[in-house]
């Protein structure tokens, strides 16, 4: 089964956002968020897509999204694009 860890990004009143989740689909689960459909702290918002990674199992994807959730530098570092119009 195909998984993906992901971090969303956004700007709101001169701060950056980050929102780190995993998915089988990203580009529906990037939709499901832009349409006030994802995780409540994501509504309301315009996010966009900086950082996917692909995993073989949802054990593994899952590990990973925990980790991400816990590196604000490596978060950080992905939403300066954010700033100067290069989201990845």
């Amino acid at each position: 089964m195909d998984c993906f860890v992901y971090v969303l990004g956004t700007l709101a009143k001169n701060r950056h956002l980050t929102y780190v989740g995993w998915t089988n689909d990203v580009t529906r689960r990037l939709a499901q968020h832009n349409a006030g459909k994802g995780a409540r702290t994501t509504r309301g918002r315009v996010w966009v897509l900086l950082h996917s990674e692909w995993f073989a199992t949802r054990r593994e994807a899952m590990s990973r999204e925990w980790h991400l959730k816990r590196d604000r530098k490596f978060r950080k570092k992905l939403a300066q694009g954010l700033t100067r119009g290069r989201a990845r």
